[in-house]
């Protein structure tokens, strides 16, 4: 593939969706590329464990700038380079290591391929990788060519070609190849992941997730416009992972299930024109991304998930974070809440309760009882504790970065996998396909290519 998404629209293709059910998948295919010959997948991959691991950080905007001040809070951790095309970016990140008593870090700055020289480093173990979008995968190519793990932020890549590159590039390799998906640790989400891991849910059957948050303070904050930039030439959803990620955790997307086709569709765009004509004066003639783009996903065992994306009508922040489960459903925003069958609930606060239905909310008192209960394993109080006061994101960033250097400290397989990065961001390429072909359905390649049955659910080592 050449920067394209080779295509073949098959009216009568036969697919096998839904627990060995025959069905006619009227869509457009998305091809897979065959595995070379060695090569294997990296399904709880394991490495030799450090005991210090020493990172390069790569962009020192506004994500790279708090990582650096996160990641120097976490014990054996070393940060041994620093890497922006500003030079004064890096020296204020320099000063940030300098306060909290850590020693600097080498300096590069100056051009748009001097993060070239870093991954060639040495004395580096990890490279975090929190540039513009469309710089993540080519960055995270290299460094695992030269013997790096790498996390990457979100979206991790933009194209089929990148992603595959990044399935490829890890299978090869045996490197780590994280995306920075910061959502999957936030805490009502992380608790929720251990409800459902526990059964009280039931089995979840429909997933809802989103990205909707105003930008229009957020703008002018971008590095020479590159988001604005990105958003007039692409349509569909361009930002997925937060809204997708924790559903996929639930739903085990790779370990016991997968994402067969996606059908998105958007409405016209007419905020962020709008924006560019009252804001900067710019009449924009063509905007390609709709102001709300919706996709509804179908996968193996016949669940559905629906995930939407808005950056620019006047609406509260949400990621929505709704599961519907046989048993019981957990909703996020606009209010967090759980509603279950409170016969398999076993608190004494629900006992002591009359007239609980399934139809509202449980009480706040006994929800309140059910965080505390099905609180993650992977959080204790002290973590929590070093999290909100670290913060990020209310601590979920924190909670992110630890995981990432507990395991590979410990040589333990990444609670996030190569194949959950291809997985959330395929979005971007495949509802783009979708709409500018009526909104067809759009095949979502098996990226594990057959492995994808081979484990049973999500675990978090430990």
């Amino acid at each position: 593939m050449k920067n394209k998404i080779f295509i073949t629209i098959l009216l009568t293709s036969i697919f096998i969706y839904g627990y060995g059910e025959t069905r006619t998948f009227q869509g457009i295919r998305t091809p897979i590329p065959r595995r070379m010959k060695g090569q294997n997948d990296v399904l709880q991959l394991t490495c030799t464990p450090l005991p210090l691991v020493r990172i390069a950080i790569i962009g020192l905007g506004m994500r790279g700038s708090s990582a650096v001040s996160r990641l120097s809070q976490i014990d054996g951790v070393e940060i041994s380079a620093l890497c922006d095309i500003r030079e004064e970016q890096v020296k204020k990140a320099n000063q940030t290591l300098k306060k909290l008593g850590k020693p600097a870090a080498q300096e590069f700055y100056g051009n748009e391929n001097i993060w070239k020289k870093v991954t060639e480093l040495s004395n580096i173990d990890l490279v975090y990788v929190v540039t513009d979008w469309k710089a993540h995968a080519k960055i995270g190519i290299k460094a695992m060519k030269d013997g790096k793990h790498v996390a990457i932020e979100v979206p991790a890549a933009l194209t089929m070609d990148e992603i595959w590159g990044l399935v490829n590039t890890s299978e090869q390799t045996r490197k780590h190849c994280m995306q920075l998906e910061n959502c999957v640790y936030d805490f009502f989400e992380l608790t929720t992941l251990n409800m459902v891991q526990q059964g009280l849910l039931g089995e979840v059957i429909h997933g809802e997730g989103a990205y909707i948050h105003a930008l229009q303070p957020y703008w002018d904050k971008y590095w020479k416009d590159w988001r604005m930039r990105y958003n007039q030439k692409h349509r569909g959803d361009v930002y997925p992972t937060h809204g997708i990620g924790p559903i996929c955790q639930a739903m085990n997307i790779h370990r016991g299930d997968k994402l067969n086709y996606l059908i998105s569709v958007d409405t016209r765009a007419i905020g962020n024109p709008q924006f560019l004509k009252e804001k900067r004066n710019i009449d924009v003639k063509e905007f390609q991304n709709g102001d709300h783009t919706s996709t509804l996903i179908r996968t193996e065992k016949g669940n559905t998930i629906l995930i939407e994306h808005n950056v620019t009508s006047p609406r509260p922040y949400s990621r929505m974070y709704q599961l519907t489960g046989t048993k019981g459903f957990a909703n996020k925003y606009p209010v967090e809440g759980y509603a279950l069958d409170i016969h398999g609930i076993d608190l004494e606060e629900a006992k002591n309760h009359e007239n609980l239905s399934t139809h509202k909310f449980l009480p706040e008192s006994i929800q309140k009882e059910l965080m505390q209960k099905y609180r993650h394993p992977i959080v204790d109080d002290k973590l929590e504790a070093k999290a909100q006061k670290v913060g990020g994101h209310g601590g979920m960033d924190f909670i992110m970065d630890y995981r990432l250097i507990y395991c590979l400290q410990k040589g333990l397989p990444l609670d996030m996998d190569v194949y959950d990065l291809a997985e959330w961001c395929c979005l971007i390429p495949l509802t783009e396909v979708s709409l500018k072909n009526g909104s067809m359905p759009v095949e979502i390649p098996d990226f594990t290519r057959g492995a994808w049955n081979k484990l049973r659910k999500l675990e978090f080592a430990k």
